[in-house]
């Protein structure tokens, strides 16, 4: 009887002994600040980096679950949130890439706190036409697909990538849409056509977007291929507004608008790269051949620049129906064509 009196008094004595280490470790563990325990074990500084992509729109639990799916994370995703949350990144975590040492999710969480993603540079330059976008983006970026096209071809002919105001507006050809990208250089999480075309679409509508809700049908067409004419006709901003204003004039009265870069656009969609316009490339047979076609060609001819749409937008009033580039690149402006003969002679003297 003696001894079962002395075991089981062991026994209490054992279950109070782990009971108070339990509780001192459970006290010191909630009691000793974070920074400590973050001082007793540091962050992993060896280690192959992971980077991880995380999409635009995701919440915390779908971006922990990105770290996992993608091999940054050597634990459960189910923890990964709970530190997520714990250090607000659950609320916080942004686009982009992130480069990571795969690590439990205690550690993972910690270097994330903090970490700014890394995001990609792409850039449409204003006059882009049709063949030198695809200069924007590599062969890998831009595969070819089944049917014959490319991946930016099928980026920009799908309405989903526009912003939903603008798709009412979108012209039904590849080369009309690309004049609705507005040029600038975007910082994207993918250097994909997708990612592209939202970025630069989204940009052009933010800008210009009241604008085009005011017209009709077909005029933003018509719009951007004025700007367009544009953007090829002037080297300096200053002119945009007075020569809109020309090719609004010579359009009234129905005179052809006799501009050199549609020429030049013309050649190009027959494989020629004009660098000077002769008078016997004016002959192309093309419906982009302003000298021998009435009125606007078919599509814009190029990506237009900010000032070229602000002057498409509101053209200059003026009675110019003729311009000539002197060798500075302004143009002498005139009225009467004895006038414009005058100023071709001064620009070829200067």
């Amino acid at each position: 009887m003696k001894l079962k009196r002395g075991v089981l008094a062991g026994i209490i004595l054992a279950a109070v002994f782990w009971g108070l280490l339990a509780a001192g470790a459970f006290s010191f563990y909630f009691k000793v600040p974070e920074s400590l325990w973050e001082s007793m074990i540091p962050l992993p500084e060896d280690g192959e980096k992971i980077a991880v992509l995380i999409e635009p729109g995701l919440n915390g639990r779908q971006a922990a679950q990105a770290f996992g799916t993608q091999g940054a994370l050597d634990g459960s995703v189910s923890r990964l949130v709970y530190w997520m949350t714990r250090f607000g990144l659950d609320r916080k975590i942004r686009a982009g890439y992130y480069q990571v040492i795969r690590s439990d999710p205690w550690r993972l969480a910690r270097q994330l706190r903090g970490m700014r993603p890394a995001l990609l540079r792409v850039t449409v330059l204003p006059g882009s036409d049709i063949f030198s976008l695809r200069e924007v983006l590599s062969g890998d970026e831009n595969p070819k697909l089944k049917d014959g096209s490319d991946a930016l071809s099928a980026a920009i002919m799908d309405d989903g990538n526009y912003p939903e105001k603008m798709r009412a507006k979108l012209p039904g050809d590849e080369a009309s849409r690309i004049a609705l990208l507005k040029p600038e250089t975007y910082l994207v999480v993918e250097r994909t056509p997708r990612e592209l075309v939202r970025a630069a679409s989204s940009a052009w509508w933010d800008q210009w977007g009241d604008s085009a809700d005011i017209l009709a049908g077909g005029k933003v067409q018509e719009t951007a291929i004025i700007a367009s004419m544009v953007e090829r006709e002037v080297l300096h901003d200053s002119e945009c507004r007075t020569v809109a204003g020309v090719i609004h004039n010579r359009l009234r009265k129905k005179m052809p608008l006799q501009i050199d870069a549609t020429v030049v656009y013309a050649w190009k969609l027959k494989g020629r790269k004009l660098t000077r316009v002769l008078n016997k490339d004016l002959e192309v047979e093309s419906s982009y051949n302003t000298y021998r076609i009435s009125g606007l060609p078919p599509r814009p001819i190029c990506v237009p620049g900010a000032a070229a749409w602000n002057a498409a937008f509101k053209p200059g009033t003026n009675d110019y129906l003729y311009y000539v580039a002197g060798k500075d690149g302004y143009h002498y402006f005139s009225k009467t064509y004895a006038e414009h003969l005058r100023n071709v002679k001064k620009a070829r003297e200067r």
